[in-house]
């Protein structure tokens, strides 16, 4: 989502992903969580009104937001947390796509080059 709001490298990849979700291609899911990241970010960079204003697009998207953390959810995202070292963000995310089978859409190969090796979990890189 940064990536296409910052206009970075990798933008063009993840608009294509959305496309697919707005016509039923693909089923695209954000844990709340990971869309507080976002928010915090617009918040700190653009103030309230324009992080608000990206949280009303979001719930018009065809993105689906995942308000709970499922007792699934829970354990699968500590366990990656105590293996992986990582962000409690990110074992979020990545707990989502364990557990949907899916596939995590990132940029960030600093923090899971080692996750995506393994192969337990599926990533699309956008760059």
């Amino acid at each position: 989502m940064l990536a296409v709001l910052s206009k970075e490298l990798g933008a063009d990849k993840v608009v294509a992903v959305y496309k697919k979700a707005a016509t039923g291609e693909a089923t695209l899911i954000i844990n709340k969580l990971n869309l507080l990241e976002v928010y915090y970010v617009l918040f700190r960079e653009y103030g309230k009104e324009h992080a608000g204003m990206f949280l009303e697009e979001i719930k018009e998207s065809p993105i689906a937001i995942n308000h709970s953390i499922s007792d699934e959810l829970f354990m699968e995202a500590g366990r990656l947390k105590a293996y992986y070292k990582i962000s409690l963000a990110d074992s979020i995310a990545l707990a989502e796509a364990a557990i949907s089978g899916g596939v995590l859409l990132t940029a960030d190969h600093h923090e899971f080059d080692v996750i995506d090796n393994d192969g337990r979990i599926k990533f699309l890189w956008i760059r």
